[in-house]
């Protein structure tokens, strides 16, 4: 991971529907279709994106349900189209007890049904009788075994409980005191996309009379981000923003050559998939079908993504690539470069978050 940096210039990109972009070099415009890039250290105006999109609206067997045409045929039963047909049910939320109290909110202890799963978080509670709106939150690699319940996403916990939002942040199977899944890994965890399916569900389902069921968002940091663009793809117009922050690649294979194939101590793991689903040379079918950039054009959410340009975790070509993926499919999609900024973002976290804050409050107005 890249070194803190000092004070950031922020490189501005309002992305519209367009043409794709290649990889540039770092504090470089994202774009090769002539619109002007933005440059300034104060934050710039930002363009109000198009809302068009295309198309409206994983584990274990194939799904007996494949009735909708429409749908990308299903080639493994581990696969994101395999998710599209799989009802996910998502209830049961329940306060736990409370893990602190401030002027403006209060944190309880959450859990909720993922199907047969139990998954645990917090939830940061605005102070009021609402109803608030909610955004769920799906935060970034921490090792399970040191991973504590909330962990991840706190000044972003804060923030929203202080503006008025039900900050529920989602631990995921296998994580705190949720329910094991012994498969997860091996099948690319795309379980944590029914895990983030369900939590949106069980709001949805909720008596709670602080939940307002019909405006929730989702934020996804790192493989956070992963877990929330599978889930846009999966079930589209299932929430009503979706922003994401330094978010791993929207292609499988680079995050699989990455973080297990060639990376140290991994090799067991590596084994056990090819095993299961072939390498991505000789099954890419396979990997193709665990790709959300091969699905963008079932996206209908509006998209805000944040990319510090010297990120060495998450890479900015990365970004650039899903960025391109998007316009292609045409995607309601807001884009922020940050120069000098690492996969943290350090300085210009203050900036992002009012730019998140501005987001959430036109789509879940």
């Amino acid at each position: 991971m890249g070194p803190r940096t000092g004070a950031a210039t922020i490189v501005a990109i309002a992305v519209l529907a367009g043409c794709s972009a290649p990889v540039a070099q770092p504090g470089a415009p994202a774009s090769s279709s002539g619109t002007p890039t933005a440059r300034s250290s104060a934050a710039p105006s930002t363009s109000s994106p198009t809302g068009a999109s295309p198309t409206s609206s994983p584990t274990g067997a194939l799904p007996t349900s494949t009735t909708d045409d429409d749908l990308p045929p299903v080639t493994d039963p581990v696969s994101l189209p395999a998710l599209m047909r799989t009802e996910v049910v998502g209830a049961d939320l329940r306060l736990g007890r409370v893990l602190d109290r401030t002027s403006a909110y209060t944190r309880y202890a959450v859990t909720y049904r993922a199907d047969a799963l139990t998954i645990t978080g917090v939830m940061n509670v605005p102070k009021g009788s609402g109803p608030f709106p909610v955004v769920v939150l799906l935060h970034g690699h921490i090792d399970e075994d040191v991973y504590v319940t909330g962990q991840g996403f706190r000044r972003e916990q804060d923030s929203l409980a202080r503006n008025g939002y039900v900050a529920f942040h989602v631990d995921y199977r296998n994580h705190a005191g949720s329910s094991k899944d012994p498969r997860n890994d091996v099948d690319l965890r795309l379980g944590y996309a029914e895990d983030a399916i369900a939590a949106v569900e069980a709001v949805k389902a909720s008596r709670l009379p602080f939940l307002d069921g019909e405006r929730i968002g989702l934020i996804g940091r790192s493989m956070g981000g992963g877990v929330a663009f599978n889930t846009l793809v999966a079930r589209p117009g299932l929430v009503d923003a979706a922003i994401t922050w330094a978010s791993v690649s929207t292609n499988a294979v680079d995050n699989y050559q990455r973080w297990i194939r060639f990376a140290d101590g991994r090799r067991q793991l590596a084994t056990a998939i090819e095993a299961e689903h072939g390498s991505p040379e000789k099954n890419p079918a396979f990997w193709k079908g665990v790709s959300s950039r091969t699905y963008a054009d079932r996206i209908t959410t509006p998209v805000l993504m944040h990319q510090g340009v010297v990120d060495d975790t998450c890479p900015v070509a990365w970004a650039r690539a899903t960025v391109a993926a998007l316009r292609e499919a045409g995607v309601d999609l807001t884009y922020y470069e940050y120069a000098g900024e690492n996969h943290y973002m350090y300085d210009a976290w203050s900036l992002s978050m009012r730019r998140t804050l501005a987001f959430l409050k036109a789509h879940l107005a």
